[in-house]
């Protein structure tokens, strides 16, 4: 398989554990290195107004996150398109950008203002047991 192809599949995996509530099948994407950064607004186009919202990736840590994310939020829509997917020279590194819109709707109130909408650039690294994500911007809406 392309690395091209094989980027395809692991946004395709990280798309279908949103849509599946699937704990396991998510942190299965992540690189033991990677920090969660974030940014304040979708318009915080500038990274001095981003926050770190997870330290470095601890999968007991991080599986708590998203089992209490799942508990308390039913999955309304997941779209996520990828508007790009480029590799490095060598072979072992790649991007792939993707425009998400997830809407979660929260159980317990119905609230459904926890809406995850922009563009995203997904940074992976090739390690022995294929493509993980080594950092992630958070959705930002580009004018």
């Amino acid at each position: 398989m392309r690395p091209e192809d094989e980027i395809r599949a692991t946004v395709d995996r990280e798309t279908r554990a949103w849509d599946t509530q699937d704990v396991e099948l998510l942190l299965s994407v992540f690189h033991p290195d990677m920090v969660w950064v974030w940014p304040r607004t979708y318009t915080s186009i500038d990274p001095l107004d981003w926050v770190v919202k997870m330290g470095r990736f601890n999968a007991a840590r991080w599986g708590s996150v998203y089992e209490d994310l799942f508990t308390r939020y039913e999955l309304v829509h997941n779209r996520r398109s990828i508007a790009k997917i480029q590799v490095s020279a060598e072979g072992d590194g790649a991007m792939a950008v993707v425009d998400i819109d997830t809407l979660w709707r929260e159980r317990a109130t119905g609230d459904e203002s926890n809406h995850w909408f922009g563009r995203t650039c997904k940074v992976y690294a090739l390690v022995a047991d294929g493509w993980k994500m080594t950092m992630h911007t958070g959705a930002l809406r580009y004018e």
